[in-house]
């Protein structure tokens, strides 16, 4: 009888420590989705949303009276990083965390700033994004745990690289035209990628899943209204060459490329020929025949694309049943 008292006292006790190590975890989906976030009625505020690789099983995430756009997945897929400015505070929007079910949203920092398009590190343990100082773009990093901020540089649109080792982001110089920019963590130094003497009206810049492309959306000339509409897809090498336009400049602009995490398609946001509507389109990184994801929402924003398959576990966590990150990342 003491024997089996002091067993279960054994096992209370691991459980209890087990549960102090190990904390139950948000679940990452268990099949690929898209996040975005759209509305379903002209002028109405965005939610958040999540929708199969082909456009069907749309579900709601949040469903507040704030407008709430720009998710993107943790590396893991357990967490969705947002935007939203449901505090209503002078500096409008600012980062949110959420469980990938939509469930238990909490702020990411204390104090209200303006805070926009963030970007996860590889390993989940840090965050980077633009915040608004007296008007002025500049992008930072920040812990995820301490939040202790960073200023980095005057810019705008950081994405951080798959290896972790730079952040791709869009200049914002006075008197200079948008170009790519990559910021090298170790060294914190910087250098235009492409194209180094054109004019030249970048945006979105997206790392394919193997590091060895950059998608973006251009406008070849000056970005003066009668050139409206001739924002487009384009790839590039990560050394700067074999630029390929994917979607000719016929019709109205595309933009906020986002690669598949198998890296052989890619999402892209189109405005209708009516202006009256923006929607979600696939196709391949190859080119070809775009298909139309979105119609039960009418103004949809990218957005991230996560497939458990695909994932990087920064930590061992059985049910992703995949290689952990520190492994992957080790010669």
């Amino acid at each position: 009888m003491e024997y089996r008292r002091l067993l279960l006292l054994g096992l209370f006790t691991l459980t209890v420590l087990g549960m102090k190590i190990h904390p139950v975890l948000a679940k990452p989906p268990t099949t690929a989705k898209i996040v975005f976030s759209g509305n379903r009625e002209q002028f109405e505020n965005r939610d958040i949303y999540l929708m199969n690789p082909d456009g069907q099983d749309v579900t709601n995430l949040t469903n507040h009276p704030a407008d709430d756009v720009q998710p993107i997945f943790s590396p893991t897929g357990e967490q969705i990083l947002f935007c939203s400015d449901r505090d209503r505070s002078p500096f409008s929007f600012d980062l949110y965390l959420m469980n990938a079910d939509g469930s238990n949203v909490r702020r990411v920092f204390a104090k209200s700033q303006m805070r926009i398009t963030p970007t996860w590190s590889p390993d989940g343990k840090k965050i980077a994004y633009v915040r608004v100082v007296l008007g002025v773009p500049y992008f930072y990093i920040a812990s995820i745990d301490s939040r202790k901020e960073e200023r980095i540089a005057l810019g705008i649109l950081p994405v951080w690289s798959p290896d972790g080792e730079e952040i791709v982001f869009i200049n914002r110089k006075l008197k200079h035209p948008r170009y790519i920019t990559l910021f090298n963590i170790q060294t914190g130094r910087s250098k235009f990628l492409f194209p180094p003497d054109a004019p030249a009206w970048l945006r979105y810049p997206a790392w394919s899943p193997d590091g060895n492309k950059l998608a973006f959306t251009w406008t070849r000339a000056e970005p003066k209204p009668e050139n409206f509409g001739r924002e487009t897809l384009y790839i590039v090498n990560r050394d700067g060459t074999g630029l390929r336009q994917l979607i000719d400049e016929a019709g109205p602009p595309v933009t906020r490329p986002v690669w598949s995490p198998r890296g052989d398609q890619l999402l892209y946001e189109h405005l209708g020929a009516d202006f009256q509507q923006v929607h979600i389109f696939k196709m391949s990184a190859l080119g070809g025949h775009p298909v139309q994801l979105t119609g039960q929402t009418i103004w949809n924003s990218l957005g991230d694309w996560f497939d458990p398959s695909y994932a990087l576990p920064v930590s061992p966590q059985p049910q992703l049943l995949t290689t952990t990150w520190g492994e992957v990342k080790t010669p």
